[in-house]
Order: structure tokens, then C-alpha cells, then sequence
């Protein structure tokens, strides 16, 4: 384990906050700099033609790194996954009856979208996954392997399942993927910040991010990668900013038909959002600064030691090769009541989240040992 970032967050003394997959929390630099630029609105005249476009290029180069994406004109932002997924899902042609591979009890934007060309003609197909915990990360990718065929148009996906972190192959995927000339569309959201992800080796055609959990910034901003299959798409909103020439204020009378280069043509409107982009920015350089690598190998360090006790006490837990480090479900044994346990873990301050049918825990580099003792005191007691 690396020293406990918990200094750099505003947490309250005796809170257990092992929850990030439901929201992080704001670190302090992040807070100071949204108060600053609160301040700043209270005088206009000091945001000038150029501060609608410094910050949203920062968020571009600084995310692109993270991913490892040659491109950051590839970056567009978004103001959440769905609108991302929204912007893939009408810009990906999918005649009637081909195939549309999804995830059982994915998360719903990354459902929703695909619905709706389900109702054009599409078919959804859903990968179970296997009913043994054992080898279920392997077993459930060889799934989604096999499920990929030549009528497949789109394999929409996690990197993690968000209710129990099992990890996918998305490399091997995403090779299987481009064999069949289907799309791949990845929700990064609950990885992406906290465990390594490079465009160059899985080759994305689109990765779809929120910012407020595992990058650690504020809620309704996000970012979206997009690939060369969406040059040439039609975006969800025509807006000034996206359009050619739109750094020349005087000029924007003088309607221009072509967009900016890459995929910021699918940028939200009043994207420069002057207090939630500066603040995205400076989480995303606290997320490069600490590393993805260095996140997993701390939540690793702190959780691993769990697992062989709670399977003891009757729960249910992954082998921690098949689950993401900074997100693993604990499967609750029949015998025990979910609401009573939930009350049990409230009265001690440990935050955590029911979700599907396992308690979802996420922890971060804010977290020390005493947080996973704490939440194992609680588990030990609602055992027995």
C-alpha cells in the first residue's frame, strides 16, 4: 500500500468511504479550484473569447494521455456517459436483425441506447454469465467471444461489470470485433481512472466516461473518445463552438457548415462550462499524477486479505484475478437480511452499495486499513 491520500480529500473523521463506484469524493485542490472559478462569474468582463476554449483543451490533452490516445482532438466532452452513448448509437448504422451484443444487467445508459434500435429492427442479444464464481472473468469473455458473429454491428460493453467488477477481455474482444467489422463501444466509467486503459491495444471505437466517480470530478461532465468510424456523424446538437472558425467571435455570423476536426463536432453546448471544466481538468491531472497502476496495486494491497475470511463466514467473493481491484462484490449467504446488514454498516459509518445481488464495494487511495476492518467487523457480526 502507498500512503493514504485521505489529507487530500475533505472526508469526515469516522466515515469509511469504501463507495467510490457510486461518486468520489471531491478533493480538496479539485473543491478550490470550482471556488475559485465561482468567483470568477461574479465579474464577466474577466472571462475573456479565449477562456471558452484553454480549459476544454486541457480536459482534451490531459484525458487523451490518460488513455493513451495519440489525438486529443479525439476527446470530445460530454455531460454524461449516456449523451456520449447517445452519440454512438445514432452514428452507428445497424440494419434489421443484426446483432447488438450486450452484457446481462449492464448498466442502464449502456442499455437504453441500444433499446431503442432494438425497436428499429435490431437484435439485442444478452451474454449471461456463468453460474460458477470460479474462472467467471475468463468463462464470461469466452461468452462474449462466441456471441460475436458475422451479424453482429456493435458489441457495447464495460471495461468492469458495475455491480461486481469482473474484469473483461477487452483486447481479445475487440479483435474479435473488428474481424466482423462490428463497433466496439466501451463504458470507461467505472474503470477508467483507476485501472489502466490504452486506446492503442484495445482499439475502441468509442470509449464513453462520466466524471464524478473514478476520475474525480464533478458531476455532470464527462468525456467521450471517438474513433475514425465517427469522422463524419451527425452530432446530437448543433452548437456555435463546434463548428470551424468559432475561436473568431467576430466571424460567427458568417455560418459555417464544417465542423472542428475530430470529435468535437459531438461536443455538448456550453461546453466551456467555466466552473466544471476547470475543475475536471485538475482532477484529471491528480488521477495522472497518482496513476491508475498505483490505484490498483493500493486496493489490491488493502482488500486481498478479506477474501479468504468472508468466504469462512459464508460469502460469496471472486478470486481477485477475476475482479477489478478497485471494485469487487461480496455476495451476501441467503440466510442473512440485506436491509438489516445495510443498517449494520450504516450505524458504523461504512459506506458502501447494494447492487444486483452483491454488496459492491470500491475503495480508493484515500482509504487505509482501518476502513476494510470496519467493514469487516460488520460482516463478521452479521455471520454470526
Amino acid at each position: 500500500m502507498i500512503e493514504s491520500r485521505k489529507p487530500l480529500f475533505s472526508l469526515p473523521d469516522g466515515l469509511h468511504y469504501l463507495n467510490c463506484a457510486y461518486m468520489s469524493p471531491t478533493p480538496t485542490s479539485v473543491q478550490d479550484v470550482g471556488m475559485a472559478a465561482v468567483r470568477r462569474k461574479a465579474d464577466p468582463s474577466q472571462i475573456v473569447p479565449d477562456d471558452f476554449f484553454r480549459d476544454g483543451e486541457r480536459v482534451r490533452r490531459l484525458f487523451a494521455q490518460l488513455v493513451h490516445a495519440a489525438d486529443p482532438a479525439r476527446i470530445a466532452i460530454v455531460p454524461s456517459a449516456s449523451y456520449g452513448l447517445a452519440v454512438a448509437a445514432r452514428n452507428t448504422p445497424v440494419a434489421r436483425g443484426q446483432r447488438i451484443v450486450l452484457l446481462h444487467e449492464q448498466f442502464p445508459s449502456n442499455v437504453y441506447a441500444w433499446r431503442r434500435l432494438g425497436d428499429d429492427g435490431a437484435d439485442l442479444h444478452t451474454v449471461m454469465p456463468p453460474e460458477d464464481e470460479t474462472g467467471r472473468a475468463r468463462a464470461w469473455s469466452d461468452r462474449l467471444l462466441d456471441a460475436i458473429d458475422e451479424t453482429t454491428a456493435i458489441v457495447a460493453l464495460p471495461q468492469v461489470h458495475w455491480t461486481d467488477g469482473t474484469r473483461f477481455d477487452l483486447e481479445a474482444i475487440g479483435t474479435r470485433a473488428r474481424e466482423v467489422g462490428a463497433a466496439l463501444i466501451v463504458d470507461g466509467t467505472q474503470s477508467v481512472g483507476a485501472m489502466p486503459f490504452d486506446i492503442e491495444r484495445i482499439r475502441p471505437d468509442a470509449l464513453v466516461c462520466a466524471g464524478y466517480k473514478w476520475l474525480l470530478g464533478p458531476y455532470s461532465i464527462g468525456v467521450a473518445y471517438l474513433g475514425a468510424r465517427y469522422d463524419d456523424g451527425v452530432p446530437l446538437e448543433e452548437n456555435w463552438i463546434s463548428r470551424l472558425g468559432s475561436e473568431d467571435f467576430r466571424g460567427l455570423v458568417s455560418y459555417q457548415q464544417r465542423y472542428q476536426p475530430g470529435a468535437m463536432r459531438y461536443d455538448v453546448g456550453e461546453r466551456s462550462n467555466f466552473i466544471l471544466v476547470p475543475m475536471l481538468a485538475r482532477a484529471l491531472e491528480l488521477v495522472l499524477e497518482w496513476t491508475p497502476e498505483a490505484v490498483q496495486a493500493h486496493c489490491d494491497a488493502l482488500t486481498r486479505p478479506l477474501f479468504d475470511e468472508l468466504r469462512a463466514l459464508g460469502y460469496r467473493v471472486g478470486d481477485a484475478r477475476e475482479h477489478a481491484a478497485h471494485l469487487f462484490g461480496i455476495r451476501v449467504p441467503e440466510r442473512l437480511d440485506v436491509p438489516g446488514l445495510q443498517r449494520l454498516l450504516q450505524q458504523r459509518q461504512v459506506s458502501v452499495s447494494a447492487r444486483g445481488s452483491a454488496i459492491r464495494v470500491s475503495p480508493h487511495l484515500y482509504n487505509d486499513a482501518s476502513d476494510v476492518e470496519a467493514l469487516l467487523e460488520v460482516l463478521r457480526a452479521a455471520a454470526r
